[in-house]
């Protein structure tokens, strides 16, 4: 039996220092890229703008966006559940203001902080080619 599938877009968000941008949402242990659920007839540009504006206080110029692919894995803050995630590189047109916990890592070396799947499996991937 297939594991449900939940429709996620997520920003790939590269400071001036190559450091990649993750989020951590209050009461979850791993950090992820900011974004979240696509509503219901809505495009993944029209959901990540929304959702990044929620999550970080700022904005992106959508038509900038570089669609990095979709990706699937497990996901991080639902047991049994898969995320289908399309990924965009942004460049915020501010400086974030996280909602929740906000850092900044490596990409080569992300050191011990937790990481969910889709970042440890698919973002670092993409961001060390």
């Amino acid at each position: 039996m297939s594991r449900p599938v939940i429709r996620i877009v997520a920003a790939v968000v590269l400071g001036a220092d190559d450091r990649l941008l993750v989020v951590r949402k209050r009461g979850t242990t791993a950090f992820m890229q900011p974004g979240g659920k696509i509503e219901p007839g809505e495009q993944p540009l029209d959901a990540l703008s929304r959702e990044v504006r929620e999550e970080l206080g700022v904005g992106f110029d959508a038509s900038a966006a570089e669609e990095l692919g979709h990706f699937q894995a497990p996901a991080a803050n639902e047991p049994g559940h898969v995320v289908g995630a399309w990924l965009y590189r942004v460049h915020l047109d501010g400086k974030p203001r996280a909602q929740a916990e906000m850092a900044w890592i490596d990409p080569h070396a992300p050191g011990d902080i937790e990481l969910a799947p889709l970042t440890r499996d698919a973002v670092l991937g993409l961001i060390r080619r």
